[in-house]
């Protein structure tokens, strides 16, 4: 009934219970994380965000640095493909230069990013089409006409044509200012002249 030498023929069972237990092991299997880190990633991608860190003095926090050059690992094939705002990448690059992370703390600065992702948006597409869409080939000459055209069929003259008789109705709607017309044009351009108001 000695306990301790059970424990003396196994020591390496012991010692792996006791690791086993101090071991960390997440519920989801990292699906949090991810996600958190992916949410803040993207973040980066709104220049008022990145001033506003600037701000805080997050950029002034080693671990903080430290958080940003280990988010790096986004710019790999296998987690592009989750980002949305790729802008982000972008300045998770920039953010790793002290000089940015120090501009960014000025608002002329966060202002001028902020345009310019603008107009980065708004003539990218445009830009880009100019240069990857290929050019029209010139349309071939057309071929001459090989054989004359058919004649065309006589027109019937009006001796031919049915008469229409005295009590054909009018057309439904008659437009304004044709020969024949009850209603006379109006000259709107006169009319608008007279009904304002004039300050001297």
């Amino acid at each position: 009934m000695d306990v301790s030498g059970d424990d003396a023929d196994h020591p390496s069972e012991a010692g792996s219970s006791q690791a086993s237990k101090s071991v960390y092991k997440d519920p989801d299997d990292g699906r949090q994380r991810f996600l958190l880190e992916l949410e803040f990633v993207q973040c980066l991608a709104n220049p008022m965000y990145i001033h506003y860190l600037a701000q805080n003095r997050y950029f002034e926090d080693e671990a903080f640095i430290g958080y940003l050059k280990y988010l790096q690992y986004w710019q790999r094939p296998e987690y592009v493909k989750y980002i949305m705002y790729p802008h982000c990448l972008f300045f998770l690059e920039l953010l790793q230069n002290a000089n940015f992370r120090n501009a960014m703390a000025h608002p002329g600065n966060k202002e001028l990013a902020h345009r310019q992702q603008y107009y980065y948006w708004k003539f990218y597409k445009n830009n880009r089409l100019k240069h990857i869409l290929p050019r029209p080939l010139p349309e071939p000459a057309p071929p001459p006409p090989a054989a004359p055209a058919p004649a065309a069929p006589a027109v019937p003259s009006l001796a031919q044509m049915p008469s229409m008789g005295a009590t054909a109705p009018a057309p439904p709607m008659q437009f304004l200012g044709q020969q024949g017309s009850a209603l006379p044009k109006a000259d709107m351009r006169n009319n608008v002249g007279d009904r304002r108001k004039r300050k001297y």
